[in-house]
């Protein structure tokens, strides 16, 4: 026999779903999260899923993870003690940020406290220009300085971003060899690897976060594989990356600025992959956890993918976050909006005696007060209990029973009383509440981009999604919604179904001087790079798939358009087709174009997909 194994790790629950690809069964456990170790959540509902399903370790042949322990480091400020090595003239980079607020009128925001303190930012002497020529070669010898500082502030973790290095990584690949030299056992991240684009602060930052949560992840993932192998299981495991794609566990513990957003991404995937089985090809994802409530879009089956995203205290995409407001992370992510709005978030009533629902949560501990251990504080799930819309004695299938009685007197005591109604109107006023942030999101990723939610369908996932899904739907008008068969562990056949993924990418800033000949061996170099990277995971040139595009943009704009190019289009490229590609781009996302105006060619990238065994539902 041979299995497939997913398991998703939330806030509140750990999920698990295990598929025998010979008879099509499928066997899902969910057990409460253990936040203070992740990993023996992950270890517990794999025991569970063992037993349950009567598999034998050895058929294992694939094992997939979805987790928040890499966003949940830097939301509590449980990372490792970093050092960043910049070019000189360049410390304060981390300090200055972006120049801008997140709120424009908000006099008192505070930026973000920098990952590494302005001390342990170490400059070295010399300066590569932005077409790739040395101005100023590197001064060798104070890299020994800045060892020996490091040995003597147990630095943990470093990382490398100097001046260009995307063009020409050439004095960042020899700080490495000299801090490696020295300091072996020390993780070194190089902004030429892991962000290699132009724009300072985001490469820097990209660098700072996979560097001050690359020890905690890796302990992570040692962890699990140390557990896998007291179990016999000798697959290895592949984790879910925010881009809606899996690596490799050696992978993750090199680049874990890949796997930020690795929890909610399952959630679209499956959406996705359940909308096109129905036959619809624009859909919106609603995935409900117990801490969170996550909405994603999806056109023409694919999932929206944004270039850059900030993580902090809202971990959201570019596209939902007001900017400046965490740390900007330059590693491609399914576009999603993300609110405190799941089971466990807590109802409460403000200094000014109005209800509130959210964003802070019960989690897994203490949890709701409906469940066995929870706590004496409501949420929308012991609204949903107070209202019948939830069956104390069949939750989860049986395997938990719920205190009615203690979500009752939870909403009366700190809810009811103070708005002097009953529980059912105060429940009532939760839900909805609840459903209409969760509708106010919907419209910020549908509506405010130009789509009519009307034109799509709904799918609901997570253990709360279908409670509340019906209450979306007709707030928006939206004519279908689909849940599918156990919707709490759905994530976790999201899992499942993904394949490796591996984007590549250069800068070239160029507008007239970028020729076809040109572009097409910058696209073989990166087709090489790719193809490397995803080899070492194991897996086969025949198994492989690539996909080209381009980040263009017009002439004095900020921003780019990510386009598509269609592979037949790489021999014997024509930029001028290429440019017409992003003039019909830009039209379908803003709604004109202005086909008379230069075009800035940005970057050119390359996506590697690996294709593991395809998973088809049995009938």
């Amino acid at each position: 026999m041979r299995y497939r194994v997913g398991i998703d790790v939330g806030g509140t629950f750990t999920d698990g779903i295990a598929i025998d690809e010979d008879t099509g069964s499928v066997c899902y456990t969910k057990v409460l999260s253990t936040p203070s170790d992740p990993s023996k959540g992950f270890l517990k509902n794999l025991d569970s899923l063992i037993k349950k399903s009567g598999l034998s370790t050895r058929d294992i042949w694939l094992m997939v993870h979805g987790t928040t322990v890499a966003t949940n480091s830097i939301i509590e400020g449980k990372i490792s003690k970093s050092a960043l090595i910049i070019t000189r003239g360049f410390k304060d980079i981390l300090e200055i940020a972006y120049q801008i607020r997140p709120k424009l009128y908000d006099l008192y925001t505070d930026k973000p406290t920098p990952l590494v303190p302005r001390n342990l930012c170490y400059e070295v002497t010399e300066r590569i220009g932005p077409d790739g020529d040395v101005i100023e070669n590197l001064k060798e010898n104070e890299i020994i300085e800045i060892i020996n500082d490091i040995k003597s502030n147990y630095i943990e973790s470093v990382a490398i971003c100097l001046l260009h290095s995307y063009i020409n990584d050439d004095h960042e690949q020899k700080i490495y060899k000299i801090l490696s030299k020295e300091l072996p056992d020390l993780p070194i991240t190089l902004s030429s690897e892991i962000s290699p684009e132009f724009r300072e602060y985001p490469r820097a930052s990209t660098s700072v976060v996979n560097a001050v949560i690359r020890p905690i992840v890796s302990k992570y993932v040692d962890k699990i594989e140390d557990g896998l192998k007291e179990r016999n299981i000798g697959c290895g495991f592949y984790l879910m990356q925010s881009n809606g794609g899996v690596i490799s566990s050696g992978g993750a513990k090199t680049e874990p600025a890949r796997i930020i957003e690795s929890g909610p991404a399952a959630g679209v995937i499956i959406a996705s992959f359940i909308s096109k089985l129905s036959g619809h090809k624009n859909a919106i994802c609603l995935d409900i956890g117990g801490t969170t409530a996550k909405m994603g879009i999806i056109l023409d089956g694919q999932p929206r993918i944004s270039r850059e995203l900030e993580v902090g205290a809202a971990a959201f995409s570019k596209s939902t976050a007001t900017r400046a407001s965490g740390y900007p992370l330059k590693t491609p992510s399914i576009d999603l909006v993300e609110i405190g709005a799941g089971g466990g978030s807590l109802a409460w009533i403000d200094s000014g005696g109005i209800l509130r629902v959210g964003p802070q949560s019960a989690g897994a501990e203490p949890g709701p007060a409906c469940y066995p251990a929870g706590g004496d504080k409501p949420t929308i799930t012991d609204a949903n209990v107070a209202l019948g819309r939830l069956n104390p004695d069949y939750f989860l299938g049986g395997e938990m029973k719920l205190r009615y009685k203690n979500a009752i007197d939870a909403i009366e005591r700190h809810c009811s009383k103070k708005l002097k109604t009953d529980v059912t109107s105060t429940s009532h006023g939760i839900i909805n509440l609840a459903v209409s942030n969760m509708v106010n999101a919907i419209r910020f990723i549908s509506v405010e981009k130009g789509y009519d939610p009307r034109e799509f369908c709904l799918v609901a996932t997570g253990g709360a999604g279908p409670l509340h899904a019906n209450l979306i739907a007709d707030e928006l008008k939206i004519p279908n919604v689909i849940i599918p068969m156990n919707p709490g562990v759905a994530s976790g056949l999201g899992l499942l179904i993904s394949d490796i993924k591996h984007e590549v990418s250069k800068t070239v800033l160029t507008i007239k001087d970028l020729s076809g000949e040109k572009a097409e061996k910058i696209y073989e170099n990166l087709m090489k790079e790719a193809y490397n990277r995803i080899s070492k995971q194991g897996v086969g040139k025949e198994s492989m798939s690539i996909i080209y595009s381009a980040d263009m943009r017009y002439m004095g704009q900020s921003y780019e358009l990510n386009v598509n190019i269609n592979s037949n289009m790489i021999d014997g490229l024509e930029i001028d087709k290429v440019k017409g590609l992003f003039h019909d781009e830009h039209e379908r996302n803003y709604g004109f174009s202005n086909r008379d105006h230069e075009i800035e060619i940005v970057n050119l990238r390359v996506t590697v997909l690996g294709k593991l065994a395809d998973y088809r539902p049995k009938t």
